[in-house]
């Protein structure tokens, strides 16, 4: 990956992260990253087991909605933990 993809993964990352605090509160810019980041990663997979396919033709908005689920994920587990 080069600079651009990092920047680009980041920048959808803070965004999803965002959209995550939303639904289930939190705040500050990276808790947006880390969940976000890391919620590209579990959205992925858990939407790959399922099966489930979001039906988004934009790619960056199905990047953005897996990552999202994947950071709402990430974060009621993080609560369940804690």
């Amino acid at each position: 990956m080069d600079s651009r993809n990092v920047a680009i993964a980041l920048v959808l990352g803070v965004v999803a992260g965002w959209l995550a605090s939303w639904v289930v509160g939190g705040h500050g810019l990276v808790q947006y990253l880390i969940t976000g980041v890391l919620g590209s990663f579990v959205g992925s997979f858990v939407l790959n087991k399922a099966g489930i396919n979001l039906g988004i033709r934009n790619e960056v908005g199905r990047d953005i909605a897996t990552a999202t689920i994947g950071a709402v994920i990430i974060v009621l587990l993080a609560r369940l933990i804690a």
